[in-house]
């Protein structure tokens, strides 16, 4: 009986190690090929740029090409799932957005993988930050003045975004929500239709993001505020709405970086490493100065709070917008 008992143990000690054991492995291994990196937008675009700096810091930094692959449509879902379905080996990353995680996921029934159980958090990467912006032709030169004339004129006014249920609609939701002011929506498909009618007066309003700003610059459309919590880098005399009359006013689009759950520990805690190194670089910050990023290095289980916090939340405000699950 104690031979029986003494050959258990042993068995137990032999294979208890072996799951940590093989993750080190992995790591240390790691990567053994080139590494994709999915980005759920164009090329040339503002977000691609910025992927494909950090796929070039990564390749230096790990031994191995870094491939950026676009991969766009179905409101990031067709990224996500390529992702959530490749090989958790830490060779497919995947740049994970609070649209595609938190907005989509809000906004559909069902989808072919779960934001929380099928892809894991390395780091958040950047924010940006919404500019409210008017046509000159409106009368109102700070974000109270926008409130007493759309108080004055209820339905009068109309704001674009690039979609029913993006970034700049819902956070045009909650800002109508929370100054009580009423304004039209109307949905455009991407960013470039939504600015040409704003220049043009056929819409008077838009939460719009750094990518607005040469048109402030030029006079073509009017900033009133921006709707992060501290003030943009680009834009250091314009208030944030907070400042303007509307406190805890508090939005910015995030971005991070994800890859398929069940990636070894040691090989997120790597990449979380390299990232923060890219993120916190004087070269990268001075790179993109011009596009009002907030740098935002931090841990996995911080990105992963994140996406579940914000789920309620952002359930609660388009639901409020009459936006139901599809």
């Amino acid at each position: 009986m104690r031979v029986r008992h003494c050959a258990l143990l042993l068995c137990c000690a032999l294979f208890l190690p072996a799951g940590p054991v093989l993750a080190q492995g992995a790591a240390e291994n790691y990567p053994s090929r080139p590494v994709r990196l999915i980005v759920p937008y164009t090329t040339g675009g503002a977000l691609d740029v910025f992927s494909r700096g950090l796929a070039q810091h990564l390749t230096e930094r790990l031994g191995q090409p870094v491939v950026v692959e676009n991969r766009v449509g179905a409101s990031q879902a067709i990224a996500l799932d390529a992702a959530a379905k490749s090989p958790p080996d830490g060779h497919t990353l995947v740049l994970g957005t609070q649209s595609g995680l938190v907005f989509l996921t809000a906004a559909r029934k069902t989808l072919p993988y779960d934001p929380l159980r099928d892809i894991i958090s390395i780091t958040t990467l950047i924010a940006t930050p919404f500019i409210v912006t008017v046509h000159p032709s409106v009368p109102a030169r700070s974000i109270q003045e926008l409130v007493a004339l759309a108080k004055a004129q209820p339905g009068r006014l109309f704001y674009a975004s690039i979609g029913t249920g993006s970034g700049h609609h819902l956070a045009t939701e909650l800002f109508k929500t929370r100054t009580g002011i009423d304004m039209v929506h109307v949905p455009f498909k991407g960013n470039a239709q939504a600015q040409t009618d704003l220049l043009a007066g056929q819409v008077q309003v838009m939460l719009e993001g750094p990518s607005i700003l040469p048109h402030v610059k030029s006079g073509k459309v009017r900033a009133l505020a921006t709707s992060a919590r501290t003030r943009s880098r680009a834009m250091p005399d314009l208030p944030t709405v907070a400042e303007s009359g509307v406190p805890g006013f508090d939005i910015a689009t995030w971005f991070g970086l994800s890859a398929p759950a069940g990636v070894p520990r040691p090989i997120i805690d790597r990449l979380n490493r390299e990232t923060g190194d890219y993120l916190r670089s004087a070269a990268t910050q001075e790179k993109f100065a011009a596009s009002s990023y907030e740098y935002l290095p931090g841990t996995p289980e911080e990105m992963t709070e994140r996406i579940r916090s914000e789920l309620p939340v952002w359930t609660k405000v388009m639901r409020a917008a009459g936006i139901e699950p599809e």
